[in-house]
């Protein structure tokens, strides 16, 4: 008997999985990646002639609660027609009973990935990117509830989007009313007691499951949590302090920015405890609050965070001016050595 490797088999348990394209106009190349819910899959769009990417749901369409949260996913994120949000172009049941929606094929790399090698403007202007497009989807009634590093992509071109809407809250149904919201409701929404998320990024709230607690507040605070990562390179909470989050035990803040990096400037590291302070109230009142805390340390003004101290606003002042105050300074210098060598 002739024995077939243990990677064959799997290769073939994964080609046996594919979807059933005929009587679509796409043709399957290959498989992106996989995730709780679905597998993304590059595909050809054969009537317009682009690759497109499709993601399927994971089961077959007897598993109507999976199927109704992939139509919903791609609901939300039509509606959300911004530059930040990956597109979605089509949607429905192929013909082996599964569902799927095609959006755009993205090129790029994590957030997470470039966080590495980016200087620290750069990050800071991909996290106003990102703060862009979360809060056009609040404007038009959505949360996010998973904004992490692993959730935003930098293109080819630097485009910056943010993916992964499969766990978003419908907070007005974009102002169509409650009915509506309750139409487009996650079926886990409907458990009580459910934690949506991830516990290293999410807000005290969220990760209590307090359903009646999610706010605008809660998507501030995962800001907060994502520059924190983007000071630090590390999550707010990780490993053990994140599971222990779960029980309630972990503490109400991470460590300071500038323990894990003493370069992190005290400003930042302000701005990022503001936004993840532990009671909503306490935080920034809404996101472009935060981002205009962000703008104004890159623009190198005072933070409303950070109470300087007059050494640190001197040090500042002369960051933000020091081509001028050196051109002031040599002239004065200049036409102080004219003046003692015109007296000699």
């Amino acid at each position: 008997m002739r024995w077939i490797p243990d990677s064959t088999i799997a290769r073939l348990r994964r080609v046996a999985e594919w979807p059933d394209l005929a009587d679509t106009k796409y043709r399957l190349l290959e498989e992106l990646g996989r995730g709780g819910m679905g597998t993304v899959y590059l595909a050809e769009d054969t009537v317009l002639g682009r690759k497109v990417a499709l993601k399927v749901v994971a089961t077959v369409a007897s598993d109507p609660p999976t199927a109704e949260r992939m139509l919903r996913e791609a609901r939300i994120i039509a509606r959300l027609e911004h530059p930040g949000i990956v597109p979605v172009h089509d949607a429905g049941a192929l013909p082996d009973g599964r569902i799927f929606y095609a959006m755009k094929r993205v090129e790029g790399r994590r957030l997470d990935e470039l966080a590495a090698e980016a200087s620290l403007p750069d990050r800071l202007r991909i996290f106003q990117r990102v703060c862009e497009a979360v809060a056009f989807a609040h404007a038009h009634g959505v949360l996010h509830r998973d904004l992490k590093p692993e959730n935003v992509m930098i293109g080819s071109f630097g485009e910056v989007l943010v993916m992964d809407w499969g766990v978003a809250k419908i907070l007005d149904a974009a102002g169509e009313g409650p009915a509506a919201a309750a139409a487009d409701a996650s079926p886990s929404e409907t458990a009580a007691g459910t934690v949506v998320g991830t516990l290293s990024y999410m807000a005290p709230e969220q990760a209590e499951a307090r359903a009646e607690r999610i706010s605008p507040a809660t998507a501030v605070y995962a800001r907060g949590a994502l520059l924190y990562f983007l000071l630090t390179r590390r999550a707010p909470f990780e490993g053990v302090a994140a599971e222990r989050r779960l029980r309630g035990e972990a503490a109400a803040a991470p460590e300071p920015a500038h323990r894990l990096d003493p370069s992190v400037p005290r400003p930042l590291e302000a701005i990022a405890a503001r936004a993840m302070a532990a009671e909503p109230g306490e935080r920034y009142g809404s996101a472009e609050e935060l981002a205009t805390e962000v703008s104004r340390f890159l623009d190198g003004e005072p933070v409303l965070a950070y109470p300087e101290s007059l050494k640190e606003r001197a040090a500042r002042i002369f960051s933000r001016y020091r081509t001028p105050i050196l051109l002031v300074a040599a002239y004065l210098v200049m036409r102080t050595v004219l003046l003692l060598y015109s007296r000699g």
